[in-house]
């Protein structure tokens, strides 16, 4: 806690002003520092080097004062101490996911807007720093209070759920307080709050960040065969399900890739929900032999570990697709019941006489999902083959258009012409084979995207998010595409909301990177640059990603740090990047603005342009 009784002689100078105040400390910090005393304060380092700090200076605040867990921080604005605390917030979600509960580090952050005064060493003193103290005092672990003076001033603009918790008494602070608090990301991991101050008021209770409509992850399904080779088959029933219930327009559904972030890991259903802000999870097993296949599943209300509905099917292969969307349709009709069946794609739309052409296409999925170069070239020839062998199966014509996007859009096309060519013939014919499956608009869209077809892959984009309002990747390339297109500021909420439902994709160093220049071309360096980073972090030998850096602290006027990623670009061997070439031949104002920052960084080279 920080101490607020310090006594200062009256002869001092002083100066009176209004200022942004954030206090912040650590979570039941006596129990971590006696649990492990030097593993803590080696943790606490860490962060305010690697996180806090940088963040801090970001963002234009000043540390005024620190104690051993806790700061207390000076900022020009209201809005730049809030997007401080959300991105330090956030932060700590990641670095505390997988970390056992007796061991996370999480704060408590207050916000308040007051009259401070200033002493000759700096100091702040004066009742707006004591009611941020008190604000941070009473504040939920992983969130953050914000006074009333705070919460006017930043209201419009944030794009988080803030709960009001009402008229607030404050130890020592003569009038109530109207607070509000804000829940970054999803709850932080349930445990007994810490003892309350003598005469502070309860803590009230903060619910878990959830969408407004009924939200659901797929884990992965378990591969029981006892042959680790049919792995891939396990992936691909999961895959499916949740693209069926995609499909559902009333669903919020957790994208595939960052519910495989679960695969073969201990899985409590509380912890995933709050993890990933859903309320209902989907599990199962399968078990494939030559005679057929067995799929067993189950749905859990995780807001009181109740099992919703479980089932287990015993059929041939060639039933496979009646199997998933009646997983599909059951799911939806648990949650919501007045769904109706007709409401969602027939199976007999999916279904495909060929079972080889299946599995070929489920192979090749999970190539696909390593990103590298090999593993995408082998994934087209067993998309392409499956393609041959049941040419009516639309799943195997999306795949072929979305790895030939790949492989253009990392810079592994031998011949970009070509591949785009049968990029848009495999896509338009998933379209033609099934108009309502939002993968094969995305598939349009995202060839288009590389192409010279932005006006259409904006229309394609558009169309897949109106099939599935929670498919991450048709908001994603749609942003790309505005992007593209020249849209900065429109191409901002798309990007943000697809990796909202897709925060752990491992792909999403190629969406953030994009993220950050849409926000520096919308004229926010800053937020440019934390999206950056984050982009750097993911995939730290991404030459793209590094030369995005680069330009955002230039752009920040962090010079120093610009040079130091073009010194790191110089070690790296050039490779190209045909993704970004499409961005910088539509809008050459904006490659001359980034080589005009790499100039000035030191770098000497046009930027990646894939030529």
């Amino acid at each position: 806690m920080i101490d607020l009784s310090k006594a200062r002689g009256a002869a001092m100078p002083e100066t009176r002003k209004l200022a942004a105040i954030l206090a912040a400390d650590v979570v039941g910090y006596s129990r971590l520092a006696g649990a492990d005393e030097e593993r803590t304060l080696a943790r606490l380092r860490a962060l305010r080097s690697d996180l806090i700090d940088p963040t801090i200076a970001v963002h234009r605040g000043r540390v005024v004062k620190r104690t051993g867990d806790g700061a207390l921080v000076e900022f020009r604005s209201v809005v730049d101490a809030v997007r401080c605390a959300i991105e330090v917030q956030n932060g700590m979600l990641e670095r505390n996911a997988g970390v056992s509960a007796d061991r996370c580090i999480e704060f408590r952050i207050g916000i308040h807007l007051g009259d401070v005064v200033e002493e000759a060493d700096g100091d702040l003193m004066g009742d707006g720093v004591n009611i941020a103290a008190r604000l941070q005092g009473i504040c939920e672990p992983g969130a953050i209070c914000l006074s009333e003076d705070a919460y006017r001033q930043v209201k419009a603009r944030l794009d988080v759920r803030v709960a009001d918790l009402g008229e607030t008494r404050l130890k020592n602070i003569a009038e109530p307080i109207r607070v509000y608090s804000i829940k970054v990301g999803v709850a932080a991991r349930a445990r007994p709050a810490p003892p309350a101050e003598p005469d502070a008021p309860e803590r009230p209770s903060v619910g878990l960040t959830q969408p407004d409509k009924p939200s659901i992850v797929v884990l992965p399904f378990r591969n029981i065969s006892g042959d680790p080779e049919q792995e891939y088959f396990a992936d691909g029933i999961s895959e499916d399900i949740i693209s069926a219930l995609a499909s559902f327009r009333w669903f919020f559904v957790i994208a595939r890739n960052s519910s495989f972030v679960y695969k073969d890991k201990p899985i409590e259903a509380k912890q995933v929900a709050r993890e990933l802000g859903v309320r209902y999870l989907l599990e199962g097993s399968v078990r494939k032999s030559s005679q057929g296949v067995r799929i067993s599943v189950r749905l859990v209300d995780a807001s009181t570990s109740t099992q919703i509905w479980a089932e287990r099917y015993d059929k041939a292969m060639t039933e496979v697709f009646a199997i998933q969307d009646e997983i599909a349709e059951r799911v939806a009709g648990a949650i919501e019941p007045e769904l109706l069946k007709t409401e969602s794609i027939p199976a007999s739309t999916r279904r495909t006489g060929n079972m080889t052409a299946w599995d070929l296409v489920r192979q090749g999925t999970w190539r696909f999902h390593q990103v590298t170069r090999p593993t995408h070239v082998q994934a087209r020839e067993l998309f392409r083959e499956a393609c041959r062998l049941d040419p009516h199966l639309p799943e195997a014509h999306i795949w072929r258009a979305r790895v030939n996007a790949g492989l253009i859009a990392y810079g592994w096309s031998d011949d970009p012409v070509a591949d785009h060519q049968e990029g848009l013939e495999a896509a338009l014919r998933a379209i033609h084979l099934d108009e309502k499956n939002p993968y094969a608009h995305y598939a349009f869209a995202i060839v288009n995207t590389f192409s010279n077809g932005l006006e259409q892959a904006i229309l394609a984009a558009e169309k897949a998010v109106e099939l599935s309002p929670s498919f991450a990747l048709g908001h994603l390339v749609l942003g790309m595409a505005q992007l593209f297109g020249g849209k900065a500021s429109c191409a901002i909420p798309p990007l943000q909301r697809g990796l909202k439902l897709s925060p752990h994709d491992p792909q999403n160093t190629v969406w953030f990177n994009v993220l950050a220049l849409a926000q520096l071309f919308a004229g926010d360096a800053e937020s440019a640059l934390l999206t950056a980073a984050r982009a750097l972090g993911n995939r730290p030998d991404w030459r793209p990603a590094l030369e995005t850096m680069a330009c955002c602290y230039g752009a920040a006027d962090k010079w120093d740090d610009a040079s130091r990623c073009v010194r790191q670009m110089a070690q790296m061997q050039r490779s190209s990047d045909a993704g970004l070439a499409p961005l910088w031949e539509k809008n050459p104002q904006w490659r001359d603005r980034i080589s005009d920052l790499l100039r000035k960084a030191g770098w000497t080279v046009q930027p990646a342009t894939g030529r």
